[in-house]
């Protein structure tokens, strides 16, 4: 079934977010201050039909990406809409609140930020209003990385939920709904811990930034592209699961102590530098291109719809 949607911001989530709804044939409208809106319009669009002529697919299967001048012709006929602005905890709510105003009564209104919580976007907002707010937090980039986490405030409506995870399974992502608002969600609170950890770990002198990396990719990351945390603990814990696993090891790993951690410019020099050495000064396409090759084929080796676009 094909929506109109609405995305609002045209950054670098904002025109992934667009380009996966249009290439899954939905009618998307992109609104942004930007001065090449136009532009960077008729790029999407022309990215979407060259995918999906590489892939075989109809004309009539596509969606369409258009650009609108102002908030109300965005979202006036909207069924979705995508925020993906600024993180500014003090225009979002604004934002939102002429959202509401000029979209359809049951339109849902999503929110694609990592720090700001659905129940802050939505407080001033009208009870009816405020049940149609969610957080839809992709990993980046979304047209690439199956999971959205769905975070619904304690105002959002069970229905809102269910209408959001639909539409994001209808784009070919794999969301998640959260029981209950957490600050950082789920993915970036992992994120978070195992960042620390590895910093304080190159801080401490234990190892090089590029060495473990390379204990990442080829131990953890390798894993857990095949299966996720407690899966893990469950099949490597024989006949008895989790429960061996924990019975084998956890009390080990409880005595494992925490390193000094610094994340002032300061404490942070070392690490930036053996970064760039490693990687160079600025991040490179060579190297982003690589990552997406690498992503597309765990993707493809587990049998989910992989596809191509400008990222």
């Amino acid at each position: 079934m094909s929506f109109s949607v609405a995305v609002i911001g045209a950054g670098t989530i904002g025109r992934s977010f667009a380009w996966l709804f249009a290439r899954s044939g939905h009618s998307v409208r992109v609104l942004d201050t930007r001065g090449d809106l136009a532009e960077v319009v008729t790029s999407l669009q022309a990215d979407v039909s060259a995918d999906a002529a590489a892939h075989n697919m109809l004309a009539s299967e596509l969606g369409s990406i258009s650009l609108a001048d102002t908030v109300e012709s965005a979202v006036a006929d909207a069924a979705f809409v995508q925020e993906s602005g600024p993180e500014d905890p003090q225009a979002k709510p604004q934002l939102f609140a002429q959202i509401a105003a000029a979209a359809p009564a049951d339109a849902i209104l999503a929110t694609s930020s990592s720090t700001i919580p659905a129940s802050l976007i939505a407080r001033h907002l009208t009870t009816d209003a405020a049940a149609r707010v969610i957080v839809g937090h992709p990993f980046n980039p979304p047209h690439l990385m199956p999971l959205v986490e769905v975070v619904p405030a304690p105002a959002t409506s069970p229905d809102t939920v269910e209408r959001a995870l639909d539409f994001y399974r209808s784009c070919g992502r794999e969301p998640v709904a959260l029981n209950r608002e957490v600050r950082g969600f789920v993915g970036n609170r992992l994120q978070n811990a195992l960042m620390k950890e590895a910093i304080s770990l190159v801080e401490s002198g234990v190892i090089s930034a590029p060495d473990l990396d390379a204990v990442m990719k080829n131990s953890l990351g390798l894993r857990w592209s095949a299966v996720g945390q407690f899966e893990a603990m469950h099949l490597g814990g024989g006949d008895a699961g989790i429960r061996g696993f924990m019975d084998h090891i956890g009390s080990s790993f409880a005595q494992i102590g925490e390193l000094p951690l610094d994340l002032s410019d300061a404490g942070m020099a070392e690490v930036f530098a053996q970064v760039e050495r490693a990687y160079g000064e600025k991040p490179s396409e060579a190297g982003a291109e690589a990552r997406d090759r690498a992503q597309r084929a765990v993707l493809e080796s587990r049998g989910q719809e992989s596809t191509h676009s400008e990222d």
